[in-house]
């Protein structure tokens, strides 16, 4: 059998929100007391033959009415590793949350690829509901569809290859869509989680974000991540600053790229 491409990851963090540890697990106990904030990364993924990104983040008017500390633009910050955001053919939606789906306009000739019982929630009757809404931004559910209806949204049903060496995951839990996306590295197969574990205690410790649409399914989940990575250490969560700390940095980047794709450097 063909070996798929050897892809290098890098996560990329754009921006952080301080918080307390209560507010970070569904059920708290008498240890959730102090800080413990919130990174938000992009993900590029590239080989020889492609580079995908995923995820787009959020702008600065989005910060600022969500009161997010917001470091660099995420699709600026494309240019440190030498890429171009006017050449991004693909960009892998894991859902359209605003600190996950922003910024699409600034991705001039991009396909986005996102799951159908995502555009389906974010556009349907579940939207009527204020708590679920809130994590949602019209402006960029319009940008959405400016994007259906200029043929540059994929959608996707479920499990499946994306391209060689890189496959999608359907979770769900966090919304009714998330994916997460499984790609081959020299390691091995690693899976960017994105927000089907904000934290590494959440799936660790079986500790639910309580952010979800679906407690079962975001259990579930955190069984599928491990299934489908090499290791425990082969999966990386969607918002923990440790992700900066366990891996390798990228070049002299001050705000954060973590070279994820290459061994953590804390067992």
């Amino acid at each position: 059998m063909t070996k798929p491409p050897v892809h290098e990851v890098y996560a990329i963090r754009y921006a952080t929100h301080d918080r307390q540890r209560s507010a970070n697990f569904m059920t708290i106990d008498e240890h959730d007391v102090g800080p413990m904030p919130l990174d938000f990364f992009v993900w590029l993924v590239r080989s020889p033959q492609s580079t995908v990104l995923v995820d787009t983040g959020f702008n600065a008017d989005m910060a600022a009415r969500r009161h997010r500390h917001l470091l660099r633009c995420p699709i600026e910050a494309l240019r440190v590793l030498a890429v171009e955001p006017e050449t991004v053919d693909d960009v892998i939606l894991t859902h359209l949350h605003y600190d996950h789906a922003g910024n699409l306009s600034k991705l001039p000739r991009a396909r986005f690829h996102v799951q159908d019982d995502e555009v389906a929630y974010a556009t349907g009757r579940c939207m009527c509901f204020e708590p679920l809404r809130r994590a949602y931004a019209v402006e960029d559910m319009i940008e959405l569809m400016r994007k259906l209806y200029s043929d540059r949204l994929v959608f996707h049903d479920g499990d499946g290859q994306f391209a060689p060496g890189i496959e999608l995951i359907r979770i769900g839990g966090h919304t009714r869509g998330l994916q997460a996306v499984r790609v081959w590295t020299a390691r091995g197969w690693i899976v960017l989680a994105s927000d089907a574990s904000h934290f590494y205690e959440n799936m660790e410790r079986d500790r639910p974000f309580p952010i979800v649409y679906n407690v079962a399914d975001m259990l579930a989940g955190y069984r599928k991540l491990a299934a489908a990575a090499d290791s425990p250490r082969h999966i990386i969560p969607g918002h923990d600053p440790q992700v900066l700390a366990r891996y390798p940095g990228y070049g002299d980047d001050r705000i954060g790229i973590a070279c994820v794709h290459e061994a953590p450097r804390v067992q």
